[in-house]
């Protein structure tokens, strides 16, 4: 049997040449839009934000292809994978050519990104030529193909001089589709593919091969390679457009000058292996990203002229990196850029040997979203300030982040390798003399924490327990504020000259909903690494960016919708804030009051929304803040809005409550529980379950309350909707809040059940008093059948929760026989409170689909009834989901909700 052990060095020479030499031609291919860019660019007119775009769409392809390919090359081998996404990608370019339209150019792009999934095809590939101790080399080698990008750099320039950018894109087409036929002819199946199928051994399974990425470790290595790698291919699509603005170079020069930094960041990747190799790829990490942050800081420095009075008079200078200097610098960044990416990919064969393409294509298409996500930014970036480093500002802060973690992680791993130990040792030898162990202790931290234990918890369990509660439900109060006060300011921004369609202020509603529930998944994990004070402390205060930009951002008419855009998406913390707090509080209680604190955290952390409806309408007519909140805003009727209170009137009470944070909330120290443990709610057939009913609870909660009032506001115009809008989310917010003991006493199937029925005839309610047909429609009836559909989400928000842990109660005894009563006891507990965390991220995403939906409908129809027929059928699916799976007889929790409802009868008898 053939295996890396046995095959020859001439095989080993093939594989990787040839992979090398395929790597090299499919990157110059998927960095083409970085030379014959810009001649585009001039062709069509483009801004700086569509330019970005353009030069970053191939990037999205090649990242988001790279998952799937690394499977596929694990299962079908890279021969085969390889030669057949060259080919692809080969046709793709020629017909980049045919494109006459910016759209056009858009989705030629898109295919040509199927290049840049070569990457980790050949990492999979050339990885199983090689046994471990060699694999760090080898792939830097392979690495090295990244040499592609300075290619393109080097030679475009000339041939699109010469033939245009037509021909470059001709030419670097037949180059692409003949290295893959070369590649098809020449190269062989690796060892073990050619095992596997001489034992007839079945390929491993998607769900095996994706196992790994469970593992919060594989996400930290996706961050390392975001910033060596995606900011890489972000610099090397940007350098050439960067200097030809700020420099005044012509297109040849500013290629050459970018190549430079190209090359190095390609050419060394091979040494940065074998350095891999001999210290090991943590240290080689080490100088990658203390030297980035070195010389990131030189470069995001801007020109500055300073004026300094001398005894003599006035002495003025500036600072501004020269030409040459500055590609210098840029040169060595990108030295130590690729010595990081061969050290990321020497982890992974090393750490994951049988899931090198799973591990590998999820690593390499986070870097290569960085790709995508950075020139975009880069651009939106320059619109917004103005200043050309802002690019390697953002770049400076990404680094500082990957080291502040990867230094942090490696601290846990040494602590639980050493034990307390560790922690007791000074941290320089001449502190020695000086240095008390307990005065080093983190503060508030409580290192014992019992609340089952009865006597700890009468003592001082529950005192500081409800103080960490009541000083987390103001902080949640204000992130539901922040995160909803789109749904209100977007109703007056035409008023006072926002020159803004319906459909992109719906975007500007609903983008706070979909930023939230993506930051929810990650906020759910967050309480654990940096501990329960510190993370609400920071979560609390980021709220100060969106308040304090929005503030500003209003007071002109001018200001560019991208800006908005951007705000909206900052709003997002504010809903990501609520998967943290919850695990934050529900760390502190026994089980017997868990269910109550998280009852009031949440209901009155959701008031947050009702607040913030009823306070804004209130501090946007007078000059709350004196000359210091600027000028009002002359509305088109003569009057006046003080339109920037609606984000100012949040900052002093976000200070105040992230100071509380600090000095009134504990950590506790055993307060964990591993992305790992939790991970296992995937595989679990409930949790996708009851993330569609609790998206019909509360992500119709958070989306009603998202796009209410600026759907009365179109719908009733004659009405001054403001007034009324904030009764919504109160009703809903106080009735998850008073009726979790229906569900105890009744069931929260049955609960869920009749909810959901009921929400089916306020809906059909809302379309029937809705303007239609010519008509004037009904406000009254509008607006009670929207009262009771809030009333009914926060029912159905309570009945949801109370039954996740019951499903798990009784099916990790079906699942996990092995178990012993304490172990399933506690494993339902975990999953339970895992599937809470999940849905409620899942369910978030409804404060985006919900107002989206209204401003496609009317952008489409003229009317949103349509998207409130949508919502009504999706209420019928529940109502069908929650009878099959858990209410009808032979139900889940039939049998446990009947006799729970005969005790209820005969009681109330």
């Amino acid at each position: 049997m053939q295996t890396t052990g046995t095959v020859t060095q001439a095989d080993q020479n093939r594989a990787l040449s040839l992979s090398t030499i395929a790597f090299t031609v499919c990157f110059a291919v998927w960095t083409i839009f970085s030379i014959i860019g810009v001649a585009i660019k001039a062709e069509l007119g483009l801004n700086e934000f569509q330019f970005g775009l353009l030069v970053a769409t191939p990037i999205l392809t090649g990242s988001l292809t790279r998952l799937f390919l690394g499977v596929w090359t694990e299962k079908y081998g890279g021969r085969i994978v390889f030669s057949l996404q060259m080919m692809l990608a080969a046709v793709a370019t020629w017909l980049l050519t045919l494109a006459d339209t910016y759209t056009m150019y858009l989705v030629a792009a898109l295919g040509i990104g199927l290049a840049g999934g070569s990457f980790i095809i050949g990492v999979a590939y050339v990885s199983r030529w090689y046994p471990a101790g060699k694999q760090g080399t080898a792939l830097g080698i392979f690495g090295a193909g990244n040499v592609g990008a300075a290619v393109t750099k080097f030679v475009a320039p000339f041939v699109m001089v010469a033939y245009g950018w037509h021909g470059v894109a001709n030419v670097w087409a037949v180059g692409l589709a003949a290295m893959a036929v070369i590649f098809y002819l020449f190269a062989k199946d690796d060892p073990e593919l050619v095992a596997r199928r001489a034992s007839g051994v079945k390929s491993p399974t998607l769900a095996q091969q994706f196992a790994p990425l469970a593992n919060l470790q594989v996400w930290r290595f996706s961050l390392y390679y975001f910033f060596v790698f995606g900011g890489f291919v972000a610099l090397a699509l940007w350098m050439p457009h960067y200097m030809i603005d700020v420099y005044g170079m012509d297109v040849k020069t500013a290629g050459m000058s970018a190549a430079a930094f190209s090359l190095s960041a390609s050419l060394f990747r091979a040494y940065g292996g074998h350095l891999s190799d001999r210290f090991g790829a943590r240290t080689v990490m080490y100088w990658t990203f203390g030297f980035s942050l070195i010389f990131l800081f030189m470069l995001s420095y801007p020109p500055t002229s300073y004026i300094i009075q001398g005894k003599d008079g006035p002495i003025a200078f500036s600072t501004q990196m020269a030409q040459w200097p500055f590609v210098a610098t840029l040169f060595v960044l990108g030295f130590f850029m690729s010595l990081g990416k061969a050290a990321v990919f020497k982890h992974i064969p090393v750490y994951y040997p049988q899931h090198v393409g799973a591990v590998g294509g999820l690593v390499g298409m986070i870097g290569g979203l960085g790709g995508f996500i950075l020139p975009i930014t880069f651009g939106a970036l320059l619109d917004l300030t103005g200043i050309y480093t802002s690019c390697f500002a953002l770049l400076f802060v990404i680094v500082a982040v990957s080291l502040a973690w990867m230094h942090l992680s490696i601290r846990a791993m040494e602590r639980a390798a050493h034990g307390e130990a560790l922690d007791q040792l000074p941290e320089l030898p001449e502190m020695q003399p000086i240095h008390h162990a307990a005065t080093t202790t983190m503060p508030r931290v409580l290192t014992e924490w019992h609340p089952e234990n009865p006597e700890f918890w009468q003592d001082r369990g529950r005192r500081i327990a409800r103080r960490n509660l009541w000083i987390s439900i103001p902080a949640l109060l204000l992130a539901f504020s922040v995160w909803m006060v789109w749904s209100v300011v977007v109703a007056r921004l035409p008023a006072i000259g926002f020159d803004f369609t319906p459909g992109q202020l719906f975007w500007l509603a609903a983008l706070p909903g979909l930023s939230g529930a993506t930051l929810r998944i990650f906020y759910s994990f967050m309480v654990p690494i940096f501990g329960g004070r510190l993370w609400t402390t920071l979560s609390t205060a980021s709220l100060l960016l969106p308040a304090i930009g929005i503030g500003y951002a209003v007071q002109n008419p001018e200001t560019p919708y991208l800006i908005f855009l951007v705000l909206a998406l900052l709003c997002g913390f504010g809903g990501g804030n609520f998967a943290s707090s919850m695990a934050n509080i529900s760390y502190f209680y026994p089980k017997a009051e868990k269910g109550n604190a998280l009852a009031l955290n949440a209901g009155l952390g959701n008031l947050g929304v009702s607040v913030m409806q009823f306070l804004i309408p209130i501090v946007i007519t007078a000059g709350v803040f004196g000359a210091m909140g600027g000028q009002p805003q002359v509305m088109s009727d003569g009057g006046q809005l003080w339109m920037q209170n609606a984000g100012f009137v949040w900052v002093p009470f976000i200070i105040a409550a992230t100071v509380a944070a600090w000095v009134g909330m504990n950590d506790i120290a055993d307060a964990s529980a591993s992305f790992k443990e939790q991970a296992i709610i995937f595989s679990r057939k409930h949790n996708w379950i009851m993330c569609i009913l609790y998206t019909g609870t509360f992500g119709s909660f958070i989306g009603y309350s998202a796009g209410f009032p600026l759907l009365t506001k179109l719908m009733f115009p004659e009405v001054n909707a403001l007034q009324y809008v904030f009764l919504g989310p109160l009703v809903g917010a106080l009735s998850r809040a008073g009726t979790g003991w229906v569900s105890d006493r009744f069931g929260g199937g049955r609960v869920t059940f009749w909810t959901f029925a009921a929400m089916i005839v306020a809906v059909y309610g809302v379309i029937h008093f809705l303007p239609a047909d010519g008509g004037a429609g009904n406000f009254g009836g509008f607006f009670a059948c929207f009262m009771a559909l809030f009333l009914l989400t926060g029912i159905g928000n309570a009945s949801t929760f109370q039954m996740i842990p019951i499903i798990m109660g009784r099916e990790i005894p079906r699942l996990m026989p092995n178990l012993g009563p304490e172990d399933r006891q506690r494993q339902a507990g975990r999953e339970g409170a895992a599937i809470i965390a999940f849905t409620s991220a899942i369910a978030a995403y409804g404060a985006f689909f919900i107002p989206k939906a209204y401003g496609t409908a009317i952008a489409m129809t003229g009317s949103p009834i349509a998207a409130l027929w949508g919502f009504l059928v999706f209420y019928v699916l529940c109502l069908v989901i929650t009878w099959a799976y858990y209410t009808r007889r032979g139900g889940l929790l039939h049998d446990i909700e009947n006799g729970r409802g005969a005790r209820a009868s005969a009681q109330t008898a």
